[in-house]
């Protein structure tokens, strides 16, 4: 898939994480209802390579599914098997060779300029900034495009309705969005809460523009 095309078209990446992996599978077959077409299983989750099979079943073969929190070339792998087509990563970790071996795009996870330069020199898709909400939001994101200004950043961490559509406004080619639009859906929460969040976000991203 060309994971840059689809951030840069659909502004918003749905992050899965949850206790129950049955209301794990029905987060994530519930926000690509609502239309939210990239949607990433983080592997910190209870049984994510059980949802990830599960969801790939269920959404047919098609549709992106991302696998997160891939550490080692054995998540990598896993995932990959479980029907995972993009990665994301919290560093720069051997994941990323490892995904990118697979042929999965990788948003990999940066803090610093050495680390975007060094995540550049892996090939990496696009590259997540993490933890955003701790690092100074926009601010710090409008800093690093300074130097590079073609690369497209996904904030992420502490990512609510506020600092997405600040960090969208300051040049973020899509946001990365955890328990303020998933909530306590992902444990056995309510799906009606979830559709009403993923409906508030996908306003949110339109609003933003391409």
């Amino acid at each position: 898939m060309d994971l840059p095309a689809a951030l840069a078209a659909h502004r918003l990446v749905a992050v899965v994480r949850g206790k129950d992996a049955d209301a794990a599978l029905r987060t994530v077959l519930v926000l690509a209802e609502e239309g939210i077409e990239l949607i990433e299983v983080s592997l910190s989750g209870a049984d994510a390579l059980t949802v990830i099979e599960r969801a790939r079943s269920s959404l047919g073969p098609d549709l992106p599914l991302g696998v997160g929190t891939v550490l080692t070339a054995d998540d990598a792998r896993a995932a990959h098997s479980a029907g995972a087509t993009f990665a994301v990563t919290p560093g720069l970790g051997e994941g990323v060779a490892a995904a990118r071996e697979l042929g999965m795009p990788v948003l990999a996870g940066v803090m610093t300029p050495t680390e975007v330069i060094a995540a550049q020199a892996l090939d990496v898709a696009a590259l997540k900034i993490f933890p955003i909400a701790q690092a100074g939001g926009a601010a710090y994101l409008k800093a690093l495009l300074g130097p590079f200004p073609d690369v497209p950043f996904v904030p992420v961490g502490g990512v609510d309705e506020a600092v997405a559509r600040a960090c969208l406004a300051a040049g973020a080619t899509a946001v990365g969005v955890g328990s303020p639009l998933v909530g306590d859906a992902a444990d056995g929460g309510s799906i009606s809460a979830l559709r009403d969040r993923a409906r508030v976000f996908r306003g949110l991203v339109q609003e933003a523009g391409p």
